[in-house]
């Protein structure tokens, strides 16, 4: 079996700082991409950030320059650094990775629960 915990979250100040933690455990033989999606009240899901084993990385357009995702690939931890952080940016933020439970086995979609994020002064 594999968790996925998401911590971090809470109160922030519009233009302050928060650093969101997702690890994985359980039964992991490797984690291909890690990603960050977002869900604000009364809207889709949306998708935040991604990383690959490797390091490369993708942002939304609405977040580029101001979050920052990165990856502990000896701790199968993801972060998300938040930074200058809007009003619209509250959401429940939540991870998702791509794990392999044994090798030769495909990759299969795991999530958290997400943790809430709220910006407001």
């Amino acid at each position: 079996q594999v968790q996925l915990v998401e911590s971090g979250g809470g109160l922030v100040q519009p233009g302050g700082s928060l650093r969101l933690s997702c690890a994985a455990s359980g039964s992991i033989f490797s984690i291909f991409v890690m990603a960050w999606y977002r869900q604000a009240p009364g809207k889709q899901r949306e998708l935040v950030a991604t990383i690959t084993s490797a390091g490369s990385t993708n942002y939304a357009d609405s977040v580029k320059g101001r979050f920052t995702i990165s990856r502990d690939n000896a701790n199968n931890t993801v972060y998300l650094q938040m930074n200058s952080p809007k009003l619209e940016d509250t959401a429940v933020y939540s991870c998702n990775a791509a794990i392999s439970r044994g090798a030769g086995w495909g990759g299969m979609t795991y999530w958290g629960k997400g943790t809430l994020v709220t910006v407001s002064s």
